[in-house]
């Protein structure tokens, strides 16, 4: 479906290769690469919200993780960049890779592994994500015309594909809007591929393409995280309309999920038009007849978000097909706002439970003693693709690197491991 939709300097690779099997698209081999990738399969260990091999309830709730996260987000974003006119390989592409970099234990670990690396660039599991798709996940190799040496260029994937995976297409520090927002999609050593990526488009702008898998992020786990709380028992349909309660999910939206000057009367009406929906889960006892409710106003809530958005963006660019710059996603304010509150109620009565900031306590003490232990040991501990790293580094700064390049690679339970294994060594 590359048509005349997308030029040929879309679908150009970094190293130019040949096609193995004539016949596929380029965008078809970018989502085959992803969906192959060992950075995609190791999300089956990192957490989503709730950590992953933890029991909540005497019911396997099976939370989910980064990994089935991604393949829902892929399947969203699918549906509706096609809907749209884009690619459907070339979303799905940036859908499953759209969260690749994130490290052990989910944001929690992106905010110690961002302390750790203050003076090495910081870290960001967007720009993490980019590392791997371009250097660290090993696919393909060149020569270097430096030195000679056999360097990665990650998966090799089109500019069209790098250009729609990136969330924040600007280097830390130069949020276009935000100058304080920890936010960004690059590190200062991959500016040149990122700068490739991006050739011809407008600055700090998301392609369209990214405004989809952005999107179909929001609706994936803004859903999905709900359906989770109520699997697990932590959310009571029947607290979303006491006024107290009410009152601490718009505490929970205000400045983190919509702008602080957001009316908490609007949000009350978001909610209220999902609660006066005849396939709103009013109730949830684990039953099978339940369960089934729960998925259709699961798919109910994806249908509803994912129709809003394509019929205000159809109505403002019209029928044709849209793709790269041609147009913006337009997601009508009231489908934000109801999106807004799902994360607010997950965020509320899962995300702030007592027994998980103690678990987040104790995990941001992990990553730090770790970090700690791989800098005194290294290379010690690293993995040979990472000592090998280590090993060339030529400065201290870009060893640190490579330290945050190996934690971030972990899962939860081998970051636990090897964190156990430095401890259990100490003297």
């Amino acid at each position: 479906m590359e048509g005349t939709a997308y030029t040929p300097t879309d679908i150009e690779r970094w190293d130019p290769e040949p096609d193995k099997r004539p016949g596929r698209t380029a965008f078809q081999r970018d989502r085959a690469r992803v969906l192959h990738s060992s950075a995609l399969r190791r999300l089956a260990g990192k957490t989503q919200v709730v950590t992953p091999g933890s029991r909540t309830q005497i019911w396997d709730a099976s939370p989910r993780t980064r990994l089935t996260h991604s393949l829902e987000c892929a399947q969203v974003g699918r549906e509706l960049g096609a809907a749209l006119g884009c690619d459907p390989d070339l979303v799905e592409a940036a859908c499953l890779s759209h969260d690749m970099g994130h490290p052990p234990f989910g944001h929690n670990g992106e905010q110690a592994l961002n302390d750790f690396a203050k003076d090495c660039g910081g870290f960001e599991g967007n720009a993490q994500s980019l590392r791997l798709l371009t250097r660290i996940e090993p696919k393909r190799f060149v020569h270097s015309e430096r030195t000679g040496d056999l360097v990665s260029v990650g998966l090799n994937l089109t500019r069209a594909a790098l250009d729609a995976a990136t969330k924040y297409p600007w280097p830390r520090g130069s949020h276009p809007t935000e100058p304080d927002s920890p936010k960004f999609g690059v590190y200062e050593d991959d500016l040149p591929v990122f700068a490739w990526a991006r050739e011809g488009a407008p600055d700090d702008r998301k392609c369209f393409e990214a405004q989809v898998m952005d999107w179909s992020d929001d609706v994936a786990y803004s859903v999905h995280d709900v359906e989770d709380g109520l699997h697990a028992g932590h959310i009571d349909p029947n607290c979303l309309y006491s006024e107290h309660e009410r009152a601490a999910i718009w505490t929970a939206a205000i400045g983190r999920y919509v702008p602080e000057d957001t009316d908490p009367h609007e949000l009350a009406e978001a909610l209220d038009r999902l609660l006066g929906q005849e396939w709103w889960p009013h109730g949830y006892d684990g039953t099978a007849v339940a369960q089934a409710r729960l998925k259709d106003a699961t798919s109910q809530l994806i249908g509803r978000f994912c129709l809003a958005a394509e019929a205000a963006t159809r109505a403002s660019y019209g029928t044709g097909r849209l793709t790269r710059y041609a147009a913006e996603l337009v997601v009508p304010r009231e489908a934000r706002l109801e999106c807004a509150v799902l994360k607010a109620v997950a965020d509320l009565y899962v995300m702030q439970r007592d027994e998980q900031e103690r678990l987040r306590a104790d995990q941001r003490i992990v990553l730090a003693e770790l970090a700690e232990a791989l800098t005194a040991r290294a290379p010690e501990g690293l993995d040979p693709q990472f000592r090998a790293l280590f090993d060339a580094a030529s400065d201290d700064r870009t060893r640190k690197r490579v330290v945050v390049d190996q934690i971030a690679a972990l899962t939860d339970a081998s970051a636990r491991s090897l964190h156990r294994l430095f401890t259990a060594a100490r003297p």
